[in-house]
């Protein structure tokens, strides 16, 4: 067994123009401060990360991961979570989603699908720069509208529409397989790609590709009401980035999974702040444990009632109390006979 690596931390919800948030070396600081041992690094902020620059600059990289080290941290995985939903996205939510490209890509549905397209390769050769084995984003969505149909979806639509999102990623798995780092896929509401059968329709429609692989957050499965300890049973193989967030689902009379558009607050869905939630995280780290899982531990920080300090604060040291050091021998070996052939023979009556 394995003991995994952590805590770290996904900055995305910390950033901000205002000190210590504004840097990558004062965020680093402060989430050192915090006792984090690593950062996941969102790739879209300019305040922290120049993308194009980390493809094409090895030096550049190498300041960066100075900037980390620094600190006493090291770079968890980098994420397109912004690029990775435009890689295929439907026109239906063309004018909320123009926000995640550059402006000159706005009303060109075409134009922003090629940008992100590229960024995720851009995002390869960066991760190969940066030596990092794993990768976290999102498959974006063709089929999303479809989810609760009505009228009925038409007999293939789903078929076709997995066929296209696998055209859409096979170059960009290929790519992150010569950078030999995975590409591992948030699965959420919202995504063609948020719970074990879609992820498996995905497999399927690019034939198994060794670097499609799943980023686990089980509070995404709570608010779906999905077995998620379950999952990571049957999904081990392929779970290779891990978030760390909270959640809990408290059905009533007049509102459930899809939440009656009310804020966050109000939903019987929430995201919460570690250990405020329902998450059953002993078992997760339990069986990441039994798993071998060796990746990172991140905290990925959304609630809609406590300060995000306090939030990130109280997460670090959440992640080190359930991280299990794992143990390096049976802990009945002080009773073991050895191996012996001749002994195991007159044990099972052979002699």
């Amino acid at each position: 067994m394995k003991t995994l690596k952590g805590p770290a931390i996904f900055l995305a919800q910390f950033a901000s123009d205002e000190a210590p948030f504004n840097t990558l070396p004062s965020i680093c600081e402060w989430v050192a401060s915090l006792g984090y041992k690593g950062v996941q690094i969102p790739s879209w902020d300019d305040r922290l990360f120049d993308l194009e620059k980390a493809a094409n600059d090895v030096e550049y990289c190498k300041e960066i991961q100075a900037i980390v080290a620094e600190h006493g941290l090291e770079i968890t995985e980098l994420s397109t979570h912004l690029q990775g939903q435009l890689v295929a996205s439907h026109p239906a939510y063309d004018t909320l989603f123009d926000a995640f490209a550059p402006d000159q890509f706005k009303d060109d549905t075409k134009a922003r699908t090629e940008w992100a397209t590229e960024q995720m390769f851009l995002a390869a050769k960066a991760s190969k720069n940066l030596g990092l084995k794993s990768h976290a984003t999102f498959s974006g969505a063709l089929l999303w509208h479809t989810v609760y149909p009505w009228p009925q979806r038409p007999a293939g639509l789903v078929e076709q529409g997995f066929v296209e999102l696998a055209k859409r990623w096979l170059p960009i798995l290929d790519a992150f397989d010569d950078a030999d780092c995975d590409v591992c896929y948030e699965l959420h509401p919202g995504e063609d790609l948020h719970d074990g059968i879609t992820f498996e329709r995905f497999l399927q429609a690019v034939n198994n590709h060794p670097r499609a692989n799943i980023l686990y957050d089980p509070s995404h499965f709570v608010l779906q009401q999905l077995d998620y300890l379950s999952f990571i049973d049957i999904y081990h193989d392929r779970i290779k980035a891990f978030h760390v967030k909270d959640a809990e689902f408290i059905p009533n009379g007049r509102s459930g999974v899809y939440g009656g558009y009310q804020n966050w607050i109000d939903r019987p869905g929430r995201f919460r702040s570690l250990g405020d939630g329902q998450v059953d995280f002993n078992g997760i780290f339990t069986r990441m444990a039994k798993y071998d899982f060796d990746g990172w531990a991140v905290l990925e920080w959304e609630c809609c009632i406590k300060h995000p300090v306090s939030g990130a604060t109280e997460g670090a040291p959440f992640i080190a109390k359930h991280i299990i050091n794992v143990t390096e021998r049976a802990f009945d070996d002080f009773a073991g006979t050895g191996a012996d052939e001749d002994f195991n023979k007159r044990v099972l009556g052979l002699e």
